[in-house]
C-alpha cells in the first residue's frame, strides 16, 4: 500500500465524523507516529510504500478512530509542552491551554520551590514543572489508582513526589507540607453540558476528571481553597484552570476565602480559563 494511499483514504474515512482538516490532522499524526514519516512525506516522496509489518496495526488503528476512541489513546501518547506523555483511558488528555498554566506558574518557580499539582492525572503538569526547573520539589496528587500509576510511569527520569489523596479531605500539614506554588486543574464541566459535548471525548475520557454536578460545579474550586489555605505559604501564588462559564463565580468564591491579588486569566480564545491567587 502506498502511504499517499492509506493517508487519502483515512481522511476520506475519518472525515464522515471530524471536520476535513481535523481528520488530516489525526491520519498525519497516526502515521508519523507508527511509521516515522513527516507530514509532507508522502507529498515529496509519492512512491513511499507502508512496510507490510504495519498495515494491518494501522487499519486497527483507523477501526478504533472510526468507532470515536481518540488518537492520543490509540497511540498511548499525546504532546505536551514539546515532550510526548503516556496517556489511557484512564487519564484525561492534556489540552494545549493547559500550556499556558504552566507557562505562567513556571515564572513563579525558582530551583528551591515547592510546587504542588492537585488533581495531576497524567502528571503533564507537575512533569513538566520539574522538568523546565531542575532542582525544584513538585508533589502531586490524584484520587485515581489508574491515573497515579500512569503519571508515575512517565519516562523522563526523576519523578515528583505522587500522592493519592481526595482534594475534597482537609490536608494534613505534617503529610503534604508547605508550598511555595499551587496548581490544579480539577473537574469542572457541569453534567447539563454533556448535551454539547463530542463523543469521543464522552465515550472515552474519564468522567471523575470532566465533570462535576450543576448543583454544585465549583465543589473542587472550594476544596482547592481550602487546600491553599492550609497549605501554601504566605506570599505563595496559585493557578488553577476553571470553566468559562463561571469565571465570575469562581473569582466571588476565592475572594471570601482570605487570599489575595485573584484576577481571571484568559485563554488564547478570548476565554475566561484561569484564575491566579496569591496567599
Amino acid at each position: 500500500m502506498l502511504l499517499r494511499d492509506f493517508i487519502r483514504e483515512s481522511i476520506e474515512s475519518l472525515s464522515a465524523f471530524y471536520p476535513s482538516d481535523e481528520a488530516r490532522k489525526l491520519v498525519l499524526m497516526l502515521a508519523q507516529s507508527r511509521l516515522g514519516v513527516k507530514s509532507y512525506t508522502h507529498i515529496i516522496e509519492p512512491d513511499t510504500e507502508v512496510p507490510c509489518e504495519f498495515v494491518d496495526t494501522l487499519q486497527t488503528d483507523i477501526r478504533r478512530m472510526l468507532a470515536g476512541e481518540p488518537v492520543q489513546y490509540v497511540l498511548g501518547e499525546a504532546e505536551f509542552y514539546g515532550r510526548m506523555f503516556r496517556v489511557a483511558p484512564g487519564v484525561l488528555i492534556p489540552r494545549p491551554e493547559t500550556e499556558m498554566l504552566v507557562q505562567e506558574a513556571l515564572n513563579h518557580v525558582h530551583s528551591d520551590s515547592s510546587v504542588l499539582d492537585l488533581c495531576t492525572g497524567s502528571g503533564c503538569i507537575a512533569w513538566t514543572v520539574s522538568l523546565e526547573k531542575p532542582g525544584c520539589k513538585v508533589t502531586a496528587v490524584d484520587i485515581s489508582d489508574a491515573a497515579l500509576e500512569v503519571a508515575e510511569s512517565q519516562p523522563f527520569g526523576d519523578s515528583p513526589r505522587f500522592i493519592r489523596a481526595d482534594i475534597l479531605d482537609d490536608p494534613d500539614q505534617s503529610v503534604f507540607g508547605t508550598y511555595d506554588v499551587l496548581l490544579a486543574n480539577p473537574p469542572y464541566i457541569m453534567d447539563s453540558e454533556r448535551a454539547v459535548m463530542r463523543k469521543n471525548v464522552l465515550d472515552f475520557e474519564p468522567d471523575l476528571a470532566l465533570f462535576v454536578p450543576d448543583s454544585d460545579p465549583l465543589v473542587y474550586y472550594r476544596a482547592i481553597a481550602v487546600w491553599a489555605g492550609k497549605l501554601l505559604v504566605r506570599g505563595g501564588f496559585a493557578m488553577v484552570e476553571i470553566n468559562e462559564k463561571l469565571g465570575a463565580e469562581t473569582l466571588a468564591l476565592f475572594e471570601g476565602a482570605q487570599l489575595s491579588d485573584i484576577r481571571i486569566v484568559k485563554d488564547f480564545f478570548g476565554k475566561d480559563r484561569f484564575i491566579v491567587f496569591s496567599k
